[in-house]
């Protein structure tokens, strides 16, 4: 029998209710021909009993016997996947029906062994939806660049997220997630991916998923570990340019700190580290003072005023996956 074309593969725990949107989503695409793998990372009965109920075919749960975390029940369902592409899908995020059909067309323009093919997406608060991804990546910048040298306090001006990837099969088996890493998932895969000979990284300009900000879910990426994310970054400083590095100091390990109220002696080593094991530029100087030393309160304020400026100057409202 003929196989899916695309497999998509929703890991999840503990989540029950949302899980069932993100399935929903993936059911309703514009392309039939795919198979929906839900990852259940370890025990968790309600879930499993949850997913019983969905009587489509095309859905197929795996249930791990214990948990593994996010990267390793990503890797069981790319292992699992009879599709030549992986399509990932966090439970808590959901798709326009038409992003598996906009982003094999982009696949198949590339003409590359291994496209890999993201897409802008929708940021959905109480506050309003934004647009994320708002800046395409530039002919030939670098991964790094694009996803860390901010311009501003926008948050979503760049993103590479998992929900909005699709990527060749074959190339997720040879470059896997990294197991046990507890944040910054996304950014490990597609920084080593980049490297892979044959790779070329595209995002579509569409709008194909939906980011729930606020929705009372717990998220990684919320996390204020800066520790953590200093030391990661040390780890991958052959996969950043030296300009992004040092803005990889400026907007994410300052910010965390600053969320942590960290003492001087941290602010001072950071600076130590943006200054000297990267190039810095004024742009990313400005951003380390103001994530570093502006209130943030002010700042998410100035952050509000931003993404309101942007919704009322938009041509129309966002629209409903």
């Amino acid at each position: 029998m003929k196989g899916p074309l695309v497999s998509v593969v929703i890991p999840t725990r503990f989540r029950p209710r949302i899980v069932h949107r993100a399935i929903k989503s993936a059911l309703a695409q514009s392309l039939a021909d795919i198979e929906v793998i839900v990852v259940v990372d370890g025990p968790d009965n309600d879930t499993e009993q949850s997913l019983a109920a969905i009587t489509d075919p095309r859905v197929r749960v795996i249930a791990l016997p214990a948990q593994v975390g996010g990267s390793e029940a990503r890797n069981s369902g790319v292992r699992a996947a009879r599709a030549p592409w992986i399509a990932l899908l966090d439970d808590d995020d959901e798709w326009f029906p038409h992003k598996l059909q906009v982003q094999l067309a982009a696949a198949d323009s590339l003409g590359v062994a291994y496209p890999v093919v993201y897409s802008r997406y929708v940021g959905r608060s109480t506050e309003g939806d934004c647009i994320m991804a708002a800046r395409l990546p530039a002919e030939n910048e670098p991964i790094s660049e694009y996803l860390f040298c901010r311009s501003g306090l926008r948050f979503g001006e760049t993103g590479l997220g998992s929900s909005e990837l699709l990527a060749p099969t074959r190339l997720m088996l040879e470059v896997p997630f990294l197991i046990g890493l507890r944040k910054h998932q996304d950014w490990d895969w597609i920084l080593r991916a980049a490297q892979h000979p044959g790779v070329k990284v595209h995002v579509v300009p569409e709008m194909l998923a939906v980011y729930y900000m606020d929705d009372g879910t717990p998220r990684v990426s919320n996390n204020a570990e800066w520790r953590f994310s200093l030391e990661w970054v040390q780890q991958r400083r052959h996969l950043l340019t030296p300009k992004a590095y040092s803005f990889f100091i400026a907007t994410e390990c300052a910010t965390r700190a600053k969320k942590v109220n960290a003492g001087i002696g941290v602010y001072s080593m950071l600076f130590r580290e943006f200054l000297f094991s990267g190039s810095p530029r004024l742009r990313s100087l400005v951003l380390f003072l103001g994530f570093a030393f502006v209130p943030i309160e002010l700042r998410n304020h100035l952050r509000r005023l931003l993404v309101s400026e942007e919704r009322a100057s938009s041509d129309a409202p966002l629209a409903e996956p």
